[in-house]
């Protein structure tokens, strides 16, 4: 059946007069649409003051930095005039062999009709190494030397002293006779001194500060350009040309500081803002002048200003509508959550034997989104609970079948035990979950010093492996080769997951075969005489059986063969953490190549950091990738002692037995003798040989 409408059913509340047509909403609403009037004026008045002001601080950033940007570009236009006339001049001295300083007449001619360059500057001298003018050429016409100024002659004078290009300060009184002078010694081959070229250009000559240059003076803005003393060299107003900048609004203010500092404007340039002035001034390195462009701040702003109030009569009138608006909208939102209120008194004043069966109440927004999401969570939580279930169903089924032990710990409890687990510890799983790990253990010394030997693992290595004793039920002992490994979650740790091999009938078929002589003490692999016994047993087993061929899937046939490690880098953990560590690197390593091979192999530890592997009836292929694989897990291993992490790697000799073989140090030789080649190859690779020493196959891991 389906239900009746949300209309139909307010129709029919409307006609039983259970339900009137308009509700004036309750206290907690009046309270919210209270607020909602407060936060829209207040948040309308802050975000207008707040446009206003950002509107002002983006205008008076932009124009700080277009100012800055400009003075910028106007001092690297300038400095490019100054290097252009060093140019020209350096162009001019080459063209004058010292040979000519003697010479006045050729010398003349040559600056006259011969260089073209010459042109480029008013006025043009060439002195002797003694001081003499060779010439003084003005304007194209030759003059006196008794004409220079001293300040001209003391730049000449200056240039042959240091030996190298200057550029003199400003040089005259007057605007009219205001130049600047560029100087440059003259070599001879063996780079002796015999005498200096100067150019001269007049101050508003087009190679310096053309009138052009400046805008047309504003009561706004200005570009002016001064000496490092505060002259003025270019200006909107040419009758402020030669006049100070102490003089000059704005202006005088940023320069006295910059004076105070004893140094001239260089770099890049910077902007200052002032009361009622924005300055910005850059720098030029070689003639120390500076460039600065002065406005006026309330000029520019003024625009901005007249927009704002504006804009802010404009915000005052929206934020009154808006108001209004939002306790209209509140009033017509609220209604059904306003009948909700009225059916669910309505429906509390009945009787105790009225109907429960009522249908939820209905209503666009809060009403219905507050139903349809109590539907939800039933309908979610039940999902929620069968999807829990089959997962439980499912993680029951792997404890139950996995042929390792499984147990989950957080902090010392136990809260997951496989049925293998429980069968190894001697207990049923229902009786270790929920339990301290303590009660595993013989004693609170024996488990405190594996809780300090799983915390050291952790912190080197991430993981821990190694073998364990437990205590079991009946209070017998057993081995047990335990992985661990933490498990994190979007909150943190979410426990660690324990993998237990019952070692208990190795360990006891190894003492009843007395192992412990050929066992390494330290990671108690084969040691090296148990591993030529047991090669030599192998290879003279196939000697009594020739005809015996291993095949291998993919139609591989393999005799076997014998891989020999050394570690590269072991020396830098000894040298940095100490042996200690270095012990612990060894354990572990033994342990990651047992790992690796003992479902097709075995492996020692023939002293050192050298270790051997031999993999009965292995094809050359299939070894070889065993060898590569040995190589990415050293590679990939990472350990972490004392706050710092260390890479190693692994060079790895390998041998194929083939038919004929027999002699197990000439293996071990030829072994040894293929990780030697590994290392000199760039370490971390695998080099093959054969028994009889030449080299069969090279192939980097």
């Amino acid at each position: 059946m389906t239900p009746p409408s949300h209309e139909a059913l307010e129709a029919e509340q409307d006609a039983a007069g259970d339900t009137p047509g308009w509700l004036l909403p309750g206290r907690l609403v009046q309270r919210l649409m209270l607020v909602a009037v407060l936060a829209v004026v207040f948040a309308g008045a802050m975000a207008a003051w707040t446009v206003s002001r950002a509107a002002g601080e983006e205008a008076m950033r932009r124009l700080v930095s277009q100012q800055t940007d400009e003075v910028e570009v106007v001092a690297r236009l300038l400095a490019s005039k100054i290097e252009q006339s060093q140019k020209v001049l350096s162009t001019v001295a080459e063209g004058i062999q010292p040979v000519m300083l003697d010479s006045p007449s050729s010398l003349g001619w040559l600056l006259q009709q011969g260089l073209p360059a010459v042109r480029f500057f008013d006025a043009m001298q060439v002195v002797r190494q003694d001081g003499t003018v060779a010439i003084n050429l003005q304007y194209g016409r030759l003059d006196s030397g008794s004409s220079l100024d001293p300040a001209e002659r003391d730049s000449l004078r200056r240039t042959m002293l240091e030996g190298k290009p200057l550029v003199s300060g400003l040089i005259g009184g007057r605007p009219s006779e205001a130049r600047v002078m560029f100087t440059i010694p003259l070599h001879r081959d063996e780079g002796t001194v015999v005498g200096a070229v100067s150019g001269v250009l007049r101050l508003q000559s087009q190679g310096l500060l053309p009138p052009s240059m400046s805008l047309p003076a504003r009561k706004e803005s200005r570009l002016i350009v001064f000496t490092r003393d505060g002259t003025i060299l270019s200006h909107p107003d040419p009758a402020r040309v030669m006049g100070s900048v102490r003089d000059e609004a704005g202006l005088s203010q940023v320069f006295a500081r910059s004076g105070d500092k004893d140094q001239p404007v260089m770099g890049r340039g910077f902007t200052e803002r002032l009361p009622g002035h924005v300055v910005s001034l850059a720098g030029m390195p070689m003639t120390q002048w500076t460039v600065a462009r002065v406005n006026d701040a309330q000029a520019l702003l003024a625009p901005l200003e007249g927009a704002q109030r504006r804009a802010a009569w404009l915000a005052a009138a929206l934020i009154g509508a808006a108001a209004l608006l939002a306790v209209a909208c509140m009033a017509w939102l609220a209604q059904p959550l306003a009948r909700l209120c009225h059916r669910a008194a309505h429906l509390g004043a009945r009787a105790p034997g009225a109907r429960e069966d009522m249908p939820w109440p209905q209503g666009a927004g809060e009403v219905d989104g507050l139903v349809a999401a109590c539907r939800g969570l039933l309908d979610e939580r039940a999902s929620t609970q069968s999807q829990m279930g089959l997962l439980r169903g499912q993680l029951q089924s792997i404890l139950d079948h996995a042929p390792t032990g499984i147990i989950i710990t957080r902090g010392e409890n136990l809260q997951v035990v496989s049925l293998q687990a429980g069968r190894m510890l001697g207990y049923e799983p229902a009786q270790l979950q929920g339990r301290l790990a303590r009660a595993l253990y013989v004693s609170d010394a024996e488990y405190e010093h594996l809780k300090r030997r799983v915390r050291a693992e952790f912190s080197a290595h991430g993981t821990f492996d190694g073998d364990v004793c437990f205590l079991r039920q009946d209070g017998s002992a057993v081995w047990a080769r335990v992985l661990g490994r933490s498990v994190r979650d979007a909150l943190g740790d979410a426990g660690t997951v324990w993998m237990l091999e019952d070692l208990t009938a190795a360990r006891e078929a190894r003492r009843r075969e007395n192992w412990a002589g050929g066992l390494d003490a330290l990671t108690q692999l084969a040691n090296r005489d148990a591993f030529s016994q047991r090669l030599h047993a192998l290879l003279a087993d196939r000697a009594a059986r020739p005809d015996t061929v291993q095949a291998h899937p993919g139609g591989e046939v393999g005799e076997g063969v014998v891989l020999f490690l050394d570690l590269d880098h072991f020396t830098v953990v000894n040298a940095i953490a100490g042996h200690d560590a270095g012990d612990d690197v060894l354990r572990h390593v033994g342990r990651l190549i047992e790992t690796q091979v003992r479902s097709v192999g075995w492996a020692a530890r023939l002293g050192g950091d050298e270790f051997a592997v031999v993999l009965p009836g292995c094809p050359l292929g299939r070894g070889l990738a065993i060898a590569e694989q040995l190589c990415a897990a050293v590679r990939a291993w990472e350990p972490s002692y004392q706050g710092r992490s260390y890479t190693l790697g692994v060079s790895i000799g390998l041998v194929p037995l083939d038919s004929g073989v027999y002699d197990v140090t000439a293996v071990l030789h030829a072994a040894d003798m293929a990780c030697y080649e590994a290392k000199r190859a760039g370490r971390d690779r695998v080099e093959v040989r054969s028994v009889r020493g030449g080299r069969a196959q090279v192939r980097a891991a």
